[in-house]
């Protein structure tokens, strides 16, 4: 008994380009790109009314579209809400727990890190989230005299 065996053809397909983005997607993503810090979906909404017609609703709706395409990260302000931005900004923050205060870092400390893992795993990194909490130089001082 001969057995027909059908050898699997091996080619790679061609890259795809990325799908493009909706008008609303757009104006999100451009509104957020014009932010200079993170920005909670409510404050985006604000900002984004006195120019567009948009719901609330459709601003949340597009910010956790864009989070899954990998065009927008959310970092947890101190408070609990969440904040957004374009994952082009690429920013690291020492954050006081006390006044809520973030210190923006100078350099990704985790850029290379980013990079190694993305050869060594098969797993499509979008962005990367870092960072530190604790007391900034005024409230620490302010902690120091007065403990309670």
């Amino acid at each position: 008994m001969q057995r027909n065996s059908v050898a699997k053809k091996s080619h790679s397909c061609p890259p795809q380009a990325p799908p493009r983005l909706s008008r609303q997607q757009q104006t999100v993503l451009n509104g957020l790109n014009q932010q200079p810090h993170p920005i909670s979906a409510q404050r985006l909404h604000r900002f984004l009314k006195q120019q567009h017609s948009i719901g609330l609703a459709t601003v949340y709706r597009t910010l956790e579209t864009l989070k899954l395409r990998g065009l927008v990260q959310i970092r947890a302000g101190v408070q609990g809400e969440s904040l957004y931005s374009s994952v082009e900004q690429d920013r690291h923050y020492l954050t006081c727990l006390r006044c809520g205060q973030s210190l923006v870092l100078d350099a990704c400390p985790v850029g290379e890190l980013q990079r190694q893992l993305q050869r060594t795993f098969p797993f499509k990194i979008y962005y990367h989230t870092l960072e530190f909490f604790g007391l900034c130089s005024l409230c620490k001082l302010q902690t120091s005299k007065n403990p309670s």
